[in-house]
């Protein structure tokens, strides 16, 4: 028997905070809107303060939190703080890149595969423990729980062939209509199958800023019409990348003997993404500069900032492994045993 849908059933409570930004921003979605300003908390825009506090004010616009008054989601003065912190974390994704308009070039660098890999998904599958495979799935939790939700986004801001095409990658990711077959389910269906809980974010407060700071992007492009353009890149990025990771990961996992479940997730993905590549890269990314050949940097900007943002995250992960610690914020043994 799966779980039941992403977990609904089971509480989302706001976050613990992790500096004094997120502890205005939970502040504050603790009581009732009430017109005061939010004052912003000056923080590093790849820190845990200002991550954890941006996921927070993203996820008012997803499923938001028990106990938390909906009219928050549009609160005036909480989206100009919420300006503030996107304004801090946009800004340094821009400089941490390269830029430019050289699209050929950025989706080339995507295709090739270099030999010996030396990532993630190469070390799971050849020596990674299965606590290292669990605390990867900890780390993913955060945005498979909402997978494709941040890319529905950009539907309404995309036209004739590239918005068609767009929407039928996104009818695969929701299981082509039916509920079981969703890949948010799909997830929540691994998190059983590996003795975790499947509860919607319920690893948000263990899992550290690197991982979040992948969904706030996301987020980031898909809430704002002026970055349709980089939630493509972005799209078309993960699409390109994800078949022959999955065909790794899927490796490991038979490897560890694990239970069918964990492997289902990433075979469901070879095959399907493999698929998507292409009609992200000729029919939407194809038809979108058509329409708007303005849009090419803000593409390569997502795709450039999606390769940044996921190598921090594998940097940060086996830089953790190598020393022989966690890569969670909380030992994962503890969080499984409390689970079960």
């Amino acid at each position: 028997m799966g779980s039941s849908p992403r977990g609904y059933d089971s509480e989302v409570h706001l976050p613990t905070p992790r500096g004094p930004l997120s502890e205005q921003v939970v502040a504050a979605l603790s009581g009732e809107p009430d017109g005061r300003a939010i004052p912003f908390a000056a923080a590093e825009p790849y820190g845990e303060d200002l991550t954890i506090a941006l996921y927070t004010l993203y996820e008012l616009h997803y499923c938001g939190f028990d106990g938390v008054d909906p009219a928050w989601e549009w609160d005036p003065e909480l989206l100009r703080l919420r300006a503030q912190v996107e304004s801090a974390f946009l800004g340094r994704l821009r400089s941490d890149v390269e830029g430019g308009d050289d699209l050929d070039a950025a989706l080339g660098d995507l295709l090739v595969e270099h030999v010996p890999g030396s990532g993630v998904s190469h070390h799971l599958r050849d020596e990674g423990t299965w606590e290292q495979m669990c605390e990867y799935f900890a780390h993913r939790s955060v945005y498979h729980h909402k997978e494709a939700d941040p890319h529905a986004w950009v539907i309404p801001r995309l036209r004739g062939r590239a918005k068609a095409a767009l929407v039928a990658v996104e009818f695969d990711e929701f299981g082509g209509g039916r509920a079981d077959r969703m890949h948010s389910q799909l997830y929540a269906d691994l998190l059983d199958g590996a003795g975790m809980s499947s509860d919607y974010l319920h690893y948000l407060d263990d899992v550290p800023a690197p991982a979040i700071a992948i969904v706030n992007m996301m987020s980031l492009f898909g809430l704002h019409r002026s970055l349709r353009g980089a939630l493509v890149g972005h799209f078309a990025a993960a699409e390109i990348t994800t078949a022959p990771s999955a065909q790794r990961m899927a490796q490991a996992l038979g490897r560890m003997d694990a239970d069918p479940r964990c492997v289902e997730f990433f075979t469901e993905h070879i095959e399907a993404d493999a698929v998507h590549e292409q009609i992200m890269r000729n029919d939407v990314i194809g038809s979108l500069l058509e329409q708007e050949p303005s849009l090419k940097a803000d593409v390569v900007f997502g795709i450039q900032a999606t390769e940044h943002l996921e190598a921090r995250l594998a940097d940060h992960l086996m830089s953790s492994w190598k020393k022989g610690g966690t890569s969670l914020r909380t030992p994962l043994r503890r969080l499984v045993s409390q689970h079960g």
